[in-house]
């Protein structure tokens, strides 16, 4: 028998259910606030004290200075949501998370901080800027969800091995919920993905192996 009309709207539901969990649970201020603490963690040998100074200025400056401009902004009306799905809003949100997070790069070279932690705050800028360039140079509103789980995935990989590749599942997940939820296509998605893994990742792998 043909699904009802019921069924049909029930099964809708649940999709957008999931894919609004993805997008809010694995969006781009999540992964830059977890993933440099868990970076340092790693490369500080575990050292608590170290890892949390180190992990928090890439993540203070990287996620939740620019997560507070973003919503605040929101709470205005200069863009639709706290995740800027209009392209043309996207200009003030990048600028203020390219200059929070020099900010953060900048401390961490002044400090000295482990090399790991210097390149992934330049891979993450690196990101920023070919993501700018894209959309308002290209007028193509690639996916910063995609981008930075892609990108995150890379690292998390190098520094932790290769069977974080399951985290891959995530990035399809999230990237099915941009589409699923029509704030992205699947073109978006697919060259957000491809950003992170080449210009995130290989920036990454790139300049942690240069300056070790």
């Amino acid at each position: 028998m043909p699904p009802t009309l019921s069924t049909e709207t029930a099964t809708s539901e649940t999709r957008r259910r999931a894919a609004r969990i993805a997008t809010e649970v694995l969006a781009p201020w999540v992964w830059v606030l977890g993933l440099p603490l868990a970076v340092a963690w790693q490369v500080t040998g575990h050292r608590l004290g170290e890892a949390l100074m180190w992990g928090l200025i890439v993540g203070i400056t990287g996620s939740l200075i620019p997560m507070a401009v973003i919503v605040r902004g929101a709470k205005q009306g200069k863009w639709d949501s706290h995740h800027v799905t209009n392209r043309a809003g996207r200009l003030i949100p990048f600028a203020a998370c390219i200059g929070s997070l020099a900010l953060g790069f900048v401390v961490l070279i002044v400090g000295s901080a482990p090399h790991e932690m210097i390149a992934l705050a330049a891979a993450e800028l690196a990101c920023l800027l070919v993501a700018l360039a894209v959309t308002f140079g290209f007028k193509f509103k690639i996916s910063m969800h995609a981008i930075v789980a892609a990108g995150a995935t890379v690292m998390l990989m190098r520094v932790y091995g290769p069977w974080l590749a399951l985290l891959f599942l995530g990035v399809a997940w999230v990237c099915w919920s941009r589409v699923e939820l029509k704030d992205h296509s699947v073109a978006e998605v697919s060259v957000g993905t491809l950003v992170g893994l080449i210009v995130g990742g290989g920036a990454f792998i790139t300049l942690a192996s240069a300056l070790g």
